[in-house]
């Protein structure tokens, strides 16, 4: 493969995450590493909200951290998008040309010649599209994906960056709260929600700890599997039996059979530009149905944002791998893939070890990786030992920024 020469462009989008400026940094640690060398790569813009920013030419150049060792290393460690996100869905060529035909003169004007975009399953459909279209119009630029989802649900690779300090913020979190209900002798629910949609990854993080200190919810209830009200019931009353402190971990979108959300009676029904329904109230339907069905004591508990902005509790393994495959994206880029999603094959658990691949993006857009049913126990209401050791490694390690005036140090472009 030829080299081909010209500058880059880099954005967030969706949700962010604790790690994602971890892959932003990777992205301009290997751009510099190929400019070291006099690569192909001239300046490395950042754009501004993805690429609603990028329409609008709102570029950062991000060669103000080429000499600044200590602010990237700090940009690592900095929770959320530091460029803006955003949530746009790309219309198909055919349907609006005169949209790529303005992206197109953005990219002739700043000489973009590789676009890499961090993002989730939303962000890889963006990916393909452009892909696409470029391939078309013989404009010569690379075009690659980079992982990121607290979600773990994209198609093809092992985990996404993100994840893991999400999880081990669950895991903690989780485990905190099972303490926390430990103490009183009255019998009592507490519910606690954590994101996913589609898909229980996250969720299943919540039993963690029962190789840490033995603990662990109750109860465990992810999208996989359709939920069923009075189950739920009779599993809650089994296990207040056992113990006055019952916790129950749930994912916001588990469902019933015939595919009604829990929450649904208290979510508003507006749906974002990509057809997914805003979630919410999933743990408030749960408290009360144990409010009128068992009557005792319960509360519930959303975890919200707080799960994938959790800077000051971030995996160790999660932060290396985030940087790793943005640095890969880099390199992978110049060497001639194009059309790509970055991802990690595991070697090994233990030792944890994983090596970088790609796949074709088009392959991976708007599919949803779910947990498997060998992940799940046979009841439906809780995560086996594989599905722990599977989640093990990718919570190891701690990482921690630095404080300043009694808070951690973040990185603002």
């Amino acid at each position: 493969m030829s080299k081909l020469y010209g500058n880059a462009v880099v954005g967030q989008s969706g949700g962010p995450t604790a790690a994602i400026n971890a892959t932003l940094a990777g992205v301009i640690r290997g751009v510099i590493e190929i400019n070291q060398r006099q690569g192909a790569i001239g300046k490395l813009y950042g754009m501004r909200n993805g690429i609603e920013g990028l329409m609008q030419e709102r570029l950062v150049d991000l060669g103000i951290f080429a000499e600044d060792e200590q602010k990237l290393s700090a940009l690592e460690l900095t929770p959320a998008a530091a460029l803006g996100s955003c949530r746009k869905k790309l219309p198909k060529h055919e349907d609006d040309p005169a949209f790529y035909e303005q992206l197109l003169a953005v990219f002739k004007k700043y000489d973009i010649r590789y676009f890499f975009y961090i993002g989730g399953n939303d962000s890889m459909d963006t990916v393909s599209k452009l892909s696409a279209f470029v391939a078309e119009s013989g404009y010569d630029m690379r075009v690659m994906g980079v992982p990121k989802t607290i979600d773990n649900d994209l198609e093809g690779t092992d985990h996404t960056p993100g994840f893991g300090s999400a999880a081990k913020y669950v895991a903690t979190t989780v485990s905190e709260i099972i303490r926390d209900a430990a103490v009183y002798t009255t019998k009592a629910v507490t519910i606690v929600e954590i994101m996913g949609r589609d898909a229980g990854w996250l969720t299943t993080s919540a039993s963690l700890g029962r190789l840490a200190n033995g603990d662990e919810p109750d109860l465990v209830y992810l999208p996989e599997k359709p939920f069923c009200m009075d189950e739920f019931i009779e599993s809650t009353k089994k296990a207040l039996d056992k113990h006055p402190s019952v916790v129950v971990a749930v994912s916001e979108g588990i469902r019933f059979a015939d595919g009604t959300y829990v929450g649904a009676g208290a979510q508003s029904g507006v749906k974002d530009v990509f057809g997914h329904q805003y979630l919410a109230g999933t743990g408030k339907a749960l408290e009360y149905a144990v409010r009128d069905r068992i009557g005792c004591k319960v509360r519930s508990v959303e975890l919200n944002v707080s799960q994938r902005c959790a800077g000051h509790l971030v995996s160790a393994t999660d932060i290396a791998d985030s940087v790793a495959i943005g640095r890969a994206a880099a390199i992978a880029a110049e060497q001639g893939e194009s059309g790509k999603m970055m991802l990690y094959r595991r070697i090994s658990s233990a030792p944890y070890a994983c090596e970088f691949d790609c796949a074709d993006v088009h392959e991976i857009a708007n599919k949803i990786k779910c947990v498997p049913d060998e992940y799940i126990n046979a009841e439906h209401n809780g995560i086996t030992d594989a599905c722990l050791a599977y989640l093990r490694p990718l919570i190891e390690g701690e990482r921690y920024p630095k404080y300043v005036s009694g808070l951690p140090e973040q990185i603002i472009l």
